[in-house]
This record gives C-alpha cells, sequence and structure tokens, in this order.
C-alpha cells in the first residue's frame, strides 16, 4: 500500500481541476498546468482528487505516489506558487536583474548573463554586509528547481571557504585545510 498515494488531494477555492483522455489539468490565480498520466485513474469527487491502481504490479505502485505528489505540487503551484532561494558566497559576486534577464558576476572575466522563461519571476536582494539573495518565484516547481539548479551549477560551494552559490538554508560538509 503507498502511503502516500492512498492520501486525497485537497482542492483548494479558486482552483479548478480537468480529467481527459489521460491528462490532468489544474487552473488556478497564478497559471495554468498540465500533466500526462498512464496505468492509474484519476478522480475528482467533491473537493478532493483521488489516485488509485488497478493492481499491485510493480510499475503501478511506482507511478502511484508519483502522480499524486505531482497532482499535488500542480495545485499547490497554481494557488500558492513556490520559490527558490540562491545566495551568493564569495567576494566580488553580485547579482543584478533586469526583468526576466539574470546577470551574475561570480569572479570569472566575464559576467554571466541568463535569460530566464517567462513563467519564472526573479528578485534580486543586496543589502550592504549581506550576501547578495536571487529569488526565484513560479507556480511550476519543476521549472523553478530546474533554473535555480543551472545557476548553481555556474559557480557551486567550494568545501573549504563554502565561496559560490548555494540555496538559502543549505548545509555545506566544510573541510579542513592543510594543517601548517
Amino acid at each position: 500500500m503507498s502511503r502516500i498515494g492512498n492520501n486525497p488531494v485537497v482542492i483548494p477555492n479558486g482552483v479548478t481541476v480537468d480529467v481527459k483522455d489521460g491528462v490532468i489539468t489544474v487552473k488556478g490565480k497564478l497559471g495554468e498546468l498540465t500533466q500526462n498520466f498512464d496505468t492509474v485513474d484519476i478522480k475528482v469527487e467533491d473537493s478532493n482528487v483521488l489516485v488509485t491502481r488497478s493492481s499491485d504490479s510493480k510499475d503501478q505502485k511506482a507511478k502511484h505516489g508519483l502522480y499524486r505528489s505531482l497532482i499535488n505540487n500542480m495545485i499547490k503551484g497554481v494557488s500558492e506558487g513556490w520559490t527558490k532561494q540562491l545566495e551568493l558566497v564569495g567576494v566580488g559576486y553580485r547579482a543584478s536583474n533586469q526583468g526576466n534577464k539574470l546577470e551574475l558576476a561570480l569572479g570569472f572575466s566575464h559576467g554571466i548573463v541568463m535569460d530566464l522563461a517567462p513563467e519564472v519571476k526573479v528578485e534580486t536582494i543586496s543589502e550592504k554586509g549581506k550576501n547578495p539573495i536571487i529569488k526565484l518565484t513560479s507556480h511550476d516547481k519543476q521549472l523553478v528547481g530546474q533554473v535555480a539548479a543551472k545557476i548553481r551549477g555556474f559557480r557551486k560551494p567550494e568545501p573549504y571557504k563554502g565561496k559560490g552559490i548555494k540555496f538559502v538554508g543549505e548545509i555545506l560538509r566544510r573541510k579542513a585545510g592543510k594543517s601548517a
């Protein structure tokens, strides 16, 4: 029995869920998301979405909890939205944005300019004495995570001084340097 898959997903006010021909569509105040599905049955009853499977095959067991989690993320995304925050740690590391264009100075000989998808809203926070923070917001959890991982990939945090781009709240495993 899938513990996650058996839980119903509650649909909040202002969100509509449509299931047709193997495609689920979720609409809310922040946008619209669609997801293809197979091997499981999805029903909308009252203000709940139920995901069921017809047999206990390995494939269906694996996808039962997966699709329930995807639907839950879609519903939360179109009603509340998803946010990721990245922190730039290092001397001279800067971030600025013009609309959906993010400009990064990460200690390379050139600046990095990244055009973001129109669904992702970016905000840069620079306060004196604190590390710059990049705040990404969208209704699509997968897209926000992918963009955040791409930005982090430009300069991953190194284990000695902790310089690089890290998620806010991420705990880095630090190493001791050479002993004298």
